[in-house]
């Protein structure tokens, strides 16, 4: 009765378990489902750029739950703050996860002008900061594996490192999150920083074809994109030098790949500073033209201020000069009045000759040059002086006045250029000179 007994609660205990598996199978079917509906329907409004409502589809499953929202039962205390999609099967979340990645990396591209009128502000920046700062990283290592690093799939990886790649400023969080993984994960943990040790997957050739291209994949990434982003040259051909993933090919495409890398930043980094010493000398030519002309239109403006200096001085003469030809001519009238009563009552002056006799003999004349030009036009100055004078004196009316007025005023337009002064002061200075040696030789050989 014992073995009967103790055989009925074997049986009892199996269908326990066997009941609890089928329900717990069953849930996990259902989740799955209903997981690759969502995503089905959020890739149909992504192809149709419906970005906002895509999002709004898949947030859902992809949002980590409270831990008070959790369900404890059934062994589930593993994904405690995980999102739905981590109960789904690998291809099913690795799918979800992708195009996650792919529909945050669209939303970005939108610039913040569309993004913030699609999204609005606040909720434009925060899917922003999530790929320029890569917090999408940790949010996705927590709601979707858990909090375990090591877990995500190497396509999730890929796609998180391209991402980051393309949106980061700096690559420092992106190599950090590389080289975590290599080092937690069965995938690539232990190929990666040749210490010689393999995952038992690996080293037993268990890996596909397909994980081999993924793991080719990871490593290009890291050694080829992320360590040279950080300047981290040396570091990255010792890596690929000590890499037990890959053979002998590989390992040289790779060793060439990055000097090909580096020559180009090299070269493209001449350029810039090519570039820049160009501009600077163009910066300077274009200030040294800018000083140049600046400096010809100061002298410019100083030649103008000259110029209408002179204009007024020439003026301010010619008005007193006519100021005075007014005066003289308003006093004038009077003497003639009583220059023509005196004529028929007195007797007439002396003729001109007599004074011309009065004047002192005039001395030898000069060299035919220009100082005898100029002392000629002295004297018939003093002689049109002097017949003026007469002129007036003897009442011949005013025309004789108006031509010496006429002829001093051209003679002072003349003198007040300032060359020309210059020069008439000269040659007065000379001609007095030899005047002064010519009176004295002459008193010498009247001494004699």
């Amino acid at each position: 009765m014992a073995p009967t007994s103790t055989l009925t609660y074997q049986d009892t205990l199996d269908s326990q378990y066997l009941s609890s598996s089928l329900s717990s199978l069953s849930r996990s079917r259902s989740t799955n489902s209903l997981i690759v509906r969502t995503y089905k329907e959020a890739t149909q409004l992504y192809l149709t750029k419906r970005f906002k409502e895509a999002l709004e589809v898949l947030e859902p499953i992809i949002t980590a739950r409270p831990a008070d929202e959790e369900e404890h039962t059934n062994g589930d205390a593993g994904i405690i703050g995980a999102a739905p999609v981590a109960q789904s099967s690998k291809g099913t979340r690795t799918k979800v996860w992708v195009f996650y990645l792919s529909l945050l990396h669209a939303i970005v591209d939108l610039g913040a002008e569309e993004g913030k009128l699609v999204f609005g502000s606040t909720k434009w920046r925060e899917l922003a900061a999530k790929a320029r700062d890569g917090t999408v990283w940790e949010d996705i290592v927590i709601a979707g594996y858990a909090g375990e690093e090591g877990a995500v799939d190497a396509d999730v990886l890929v796609n998180l490192a391209t991402l980051l790649l393309g949106h980061m400023n700096g690559q420092k969080l992106n190599q950090q999150r590389l080289e975590s993984w290599l080092a937690t994960s069965d995938f690539g943990g232990h190929v990666g920083f040749g210490d010689g040790t393999m995952s038992p997957s690996i080293a037993n050739g268990g890996s596909t074809p397909k994980a081999l291209a993924t793991r080719l994949k990871v490593l290009e990434l890291y050694a080829l994109h992320v360590l040279p982003a950080n300047e981290e040259w040396e570091y990255a051909r010792q890596f690929i030098e000590m890499s037990e993933t890959l053979d002998e090919e590989r390992r040289e495409a790779f060793l060439h790949a990055l000097e090909d890398l580096k020559g180009e930043k090299d070269g493209t980094a001449a350029k810039e500073r090519e570039l820049a010493e160009r501009r600077d000398r163009e910066m300077e030519e274009q200030q040294r033209r800018e000083e140049e002309k600046r400096k010809a239109e100061q002298e410019a403006e100083r030649r103008k201020a000259e110029e209408k200096e002179r204009e007024k001085e020439k003026a301010s003469g010619v008005s007193s000069i006519t100021s005075n030809a007014s005066s003289a001519s308003n006093k004038t009238p009077a003497p003639t009045a009583s220059n023509g009563h005196a004529k028929s009552t007195s007797t007439p002056r002396p003729p001109p000759k007599a004074a011309k006799k009065q004047l002192p003999p005039s001395p030898p004349p000069p060299p035919a040059n220009l100082y005898r030009r100029a002392s000629s036009m002295l004297q018939n100055v003093q002689h049109m002086v002097l017949q003026a004078s007469r002129n007036m004196g003897l009442g011949h009316g005013s025309y004789a006045m108006f031509r010496f007025l006429m002829f001093m005023l051209a003679f002072l337009v003349v003198v007040a250029r300032r060359d020309v002064r210059v020069r008439l002061r000269r040659l007065m200075e000379e001609g007095w000179g030899k005047v002064r040696k010519t009176v004295g030789m002459g008193v010498k050989v009247s001494y004699i």
